[in-house]
C-alpha cells in the first residue's frame, strides 16, 4: 500500500495557485458570458453558486462599521481555471 507523504510546499504557495486558478477561471466565465451565443452550452458553462456572507456590522463605541456582503460567484469555469493553474504549477515546480 502506498503512504502518503506531506507537500514540501508553503500553505502560500496553494493558496496562491488557488487564488491564481479561481481569477483565471473568473476571466473565463466573464468572456464565456460575453462572446458565447444564448444557449444550453452557454447556460451549463456560466451558471455558478454564489454563497454570499454579510454584512458584519462591528461597534466599537468610538468605531462604527460595516463589512460585506463578501460573495463568491463559483461556475464550471472557474472550477476549470482551478484546475488548470494547479496542474501549470505542478509542471513548473
Amino acid at each position: 500500500m502506498a503512504t502518503r507523504t506531506r507537500s514540501t510546499r508553503p500553505p502560500r504557495f496553494h493558496l496562491a495557485v488557488l487564488a491564481t486558478g479561481f481569477i483565471a477561471g473568473g476571466l473565463l466565465t466573464q468572456a464565456a458570458r460575453r462572446f458565447l451565443p444564448p444557449g444550453a452550452v452557454k447556460a451549463f458553462l456560466t451558471t455558478g453558486v454564489t454563497p454570499a456572507v454579510g454584512p458584519l456590522q462591528l461597534d466599537l463605541v468610538i468605531l462604527k462599521f460595516a463589512v460585506g456582503p463578501v460573495a463568491l460567484d463559483v461556475s464550471l469555469l472557474g472550477l476549470l481555471g482551478v484546475l488548470l493553474a494547479y496542474l501549470i504549477a505542478r509542471s513548473l515546480f
